[in-house]
């Protein structure tokens, strides 16, 4: 049973304005809810980290105040991640542009709304940070998680601007850092400083964070550990502490972590037991038809009709693997890009959005493992996932680089449309992406290809004195 939090009207502290420089300012309490109400009381707090909650799934406005069907929260950054790889087809509709790499460009909605809304979101936390802080009408014992949440919160969102604005081995710098509220906008960070910060970020969240939370929307111990491995994955290092976060995030009981049977629930409700963390939506608090990937993968309900499946991709499952979900469902000639879709996401206007899955954080194990020299923990590891999916899964007897390539082959056939795992992979590993297959546009990204990451938006360039227009030169 899903329960309804009611988001208080903290939404209104939101900065308005163009660049990066307005977002910086002080939030604006209303006569609806002032600060000194969020802050004196644990509940206050409480109904503003709700706020911000229902900000992940939420819209964001274009240049002329409307909406725009994919700009909106997180669910819309992973969207289009996973769009740009191999594994997807995009219709032409919405995201469109993001499929056929071509959304990144300094004015360019991607560029601006991913921008824009990471930074609200890294304000908010650190506005919390402080207000928690020097609050003498909260409990000294309620703080410190309160703080911890602020810090998984502010890593996760500095996360997302290093894998949209910055990549590895580019000669580039990271976007501007701000570890404390500010009143003036600052310059690009060095991604030695920017990397540092969101390790230690996401260390002290872990520290901080209970496991207990109001429901799985919001973040806790499990989760930050989740984040953790992301990011260490992401920088290439540090594996002994990935596999330690990995198995935090799940459990460290694989059977108990894996259970098939959500692939016949259509990836939309938060209370599956494998998912660790995702965005809770009511019926009546719903983004309706903007809910990224289900109103786009779901052909059987009223919605876009807008993901296809790579062929080449589809050839990957087993016939008796649980996760083959595909069939032909416009009797499309074979090599049509409409050849095939997918059952895997059900579209409805409280369907939930998943963030994060143990299934996730078992597969980070198992190449932790691999990296760190123990490969019979890493095939043990992939073959529990994979007999769970496929009771008729062999297990293989890969070992050295071709395990290793059998564990992200099964990340991809694990989280394929939910986070951007395959761009994720090859952006990490210094890897390209060719097209191959019913693809409808086909393009070949080189190992640090450009288009792995956006520039700088004009807005920011525009208002921010410390970033001018040459900081999109090599970009």
């Amino acid at each position: 049973m899903k329960r309804i939090y009611i988001l208080i009207a903290v939404i209104a502290m939101l900065m308005g304005g163009a660049g990066c420089s307005d977002y910086l300012d002080d939030p604006k309490p209303t006569d609806v809810l002032t600060a000194n109400e969020i802050y004196g009381s644990k509940e206050g707090v409480q109904a503003y980290f709700s706020g911000l909650y229902r900000m992940f799934r939420g819209q964001y406005e274009y240049e002329d105040d409307s909406y725009r069907t994919d700009n909106g929260g997180v669910y819309s950054m992973y969207y289009a991640r996973s769009v740009k790889g191999n594994d997807i087809i995009q219709r032409p509709t919405w995201y469109l542009y993001d499929y056929a790499h071509e959304n990144r460009e300094p004015t360019y909605s991607r560029v601006r709304i991913t921008w824009q809304f990471d930074y609200e979101m890294i304000n908010h936390a650190n506005t919390i940070i402080k207000e928690v802080t020097a609050s003498t009408a909260l409990a000294e014992v309620d703080k410190p998680a309160f703080i911890a949440e602020a810090k998984a919160m502010r890593a996760f969102f500095y996360f997302q601007l290093y894998l949209e604005y910055y990549s590895k081995d580019s000669g580039l710098k990271t976007p501007p850092l701000y570890k404390e509220q500010v009143t003036e906008a600052g310059p690009m960070s060095e991604p030695a400083d920017y990397e540092a910060f969101m390790i230690q970020d996401i260390n002290d969240a872990i520290a901080g964070l209970p496991e207990e939370r109001i429901n799985k929307s919001y973040m806790n111990k499990s989760v930050a550990n989740g984040i953790k491995a992301r990011i260490l994955m992401a920088l290439n290092r540090d594996w002994d502490q990935i596999e330690v976060a990995a198995n935090a995030a799940y459990g460290g009981d694989v059977n108990s972590a894996l259970d098939a049977s959500i692939y016949a629930g259509g990836f939309n409700d938060i209370d599956a037991s494998e998912v660790l963390w995702g965005m809770d939506q009511q019926s009546d608090q719903s983004n309706y038809y903007y809910v990224a990937p289900h109103a786009f993968a779901d052909h059987n309900q009223d919605a876009y009709f807008g993901m296809f499946v790579n062929s080449a991709f589809v050839s990957e499952f087993t016939a008796t693997d649980v996760r083959n979900e595909f069939r032909n469902g416009y009797g499309a000639p074979v090599g049509n890009y409409q050849q095939f879709i997918s059952d895997k996401f059900i579209f409805a206007f409280d369907s939930d959005m998943h963030l994060m899955r143990t299934a996730e954080m078992v597969l980070v194990d198992a190449e932790a493992n691999y990296r760190n020299g123990d490969e019979t923990t890493a095939h043990n590891l992939l073959f529990a996932l994979q007999s769970d999916r496929d009771p008729s899964a062999v297990k293989s007897t890969n070992t050295g680089a071709a395990l290793l390539e059998e564990i992200l082959l099964e990340r991809r056939k694990e989280l394929y449309a939910e986070m951007g795992v395959e761009w994720f992979d090859a952006k990490r590993l210094t890897r390209g992406i060719t097209r191959n297959g019913n693809h409808r546009v086909f393009v070949t990204l080189t190992p640090n290809d450009k288009r792995f990451f956006l520039k700088v938006p004009q807005i920011e360039i525009d208002a921010n004195e410390n970033i001018d227009d040459t900081v999109n030169a090599n970009r």
